[in-house]
């Protein structure tokens, strides 16, 4: 009976072994689903401060699953978390980086524009206090120029009234008889071909029959020079008429030259036999 009771166990425990080894066995590592991963990197990024990526990371959720309840939650976070990032900048004197930190802010949660209000106000009063100190500044430097200006001509009139004070002084010390000093007379003006004391001067002019125009308006150059030195009349004795326009016209324009203002008195007279001359007469 004993026998037979083991034997029936011991047919048991082997049944139960086998039903054991055969039933199926559940894999150790479950596969994670793709929006669990993407969220939990989302999670990372904005523990990290890492804004720009998870700014990015919530955009491709809101592609992938649209509707999700979580997405809204995460973008209020990250709205939060560019308005912390905004205080820093602010307390930092940045008040551009705080604007641009508002301005993401206010982009992830237009439908709550209280969100973002304390920030903006902060930063308005900032730019106001930093309008109001440059505007100081520059106050401050006019007024620095305008008084660095009222020194100078300050300075320079006290040196006008020394340099008249001793003038007079200098003034002062003079005998009260003597007589002014007299300028200088102008030097009397030297002849270059006439005698100022003869009453006509003849200066020939040979150069005119052999066509040497170089010498003829050097010995001119002299002729001028004479005539308004001394007031002189100028007779010009040619062989032919068609001399004298062209000794006058070389004449007058060194005489413009001279002295725009002289009027020269200039007659011809025509000598076929005789060598060109002038003949210059002093004026007194």
């Amino acid at each position: 009976m004993k026998s037979f009771v083991f034997r029936g166990f011991a047919l048991s425990l082997v049944l139960l072994l086998a039903g054991c080894q055969s039933a199926p066995q559940q894999p150790a590592n479950l596969p994670v689903d793709d929006l669990v991963s993407a969220f939990r990197q989302l999670d990372q990024s904005l523990a990290s401060g890492d804004l720009s990526s998870a700014e990015s990371q919530l955009g491709s959720l809101q592609q992938r699953a649209a509707g999700d309840t979580r997405l809204e939650q995460y973008q209020r976070q990250l709205a939060e978390a560019h308005l912390q990032q905004g205080q820093k900048a602010l307390q930092a004197g940045d008040l551009d980086n705080a604007t641009k930190a508002l301005s993401r802010a206010r982009s992830l949660m237009p439908q709550a524009p209280a969100l973002t209000t304390g920030l903006d106000g902060a930063i308005a009063q900032a730019r106001e206090a930093e309008l109001a100190a440059a505007e100081q500044r520059r106050r401050a430097a006019e007024q620095a120029a305008a008084q660095a200006e009222a020194a100078r001509l300050e300075q320079a009139r006290q040196l006008r009234l020394a340099a008249e004070r001793q003038a007079a002084a200098i003034q002062a010390t003079q005998l009260p008889n003597t007589p002014p000093a007299e300028e200088p007379a102008p030097a009397k003006p030297q002849a270059r071909l006439i005698n100022p004391a003869a009453a006509s001067s003849v200066i020939g002019m040979p150069m005119l029959d052999n066509q040497d125009n170089e010498r003829l308006r050097s010995l001119l150059d002299g002729v001028a020079a004479d005539m308004v030195a001394f007031n002189c009349a100028v007779r010009i004795e040619v062989r032919q008429a068609k001399d004298f326009p062209w000794v006058a016209s070389l004449l007058n324009a060194r005489i413009k030259r001279l002295d725009p203002s002289f009027s020269p008195r200039i007659s011809q007279v025509i000598k076929p036999a005789q060598v060109p001359q002038l003949v210059l007469s002093p004026q007194r």
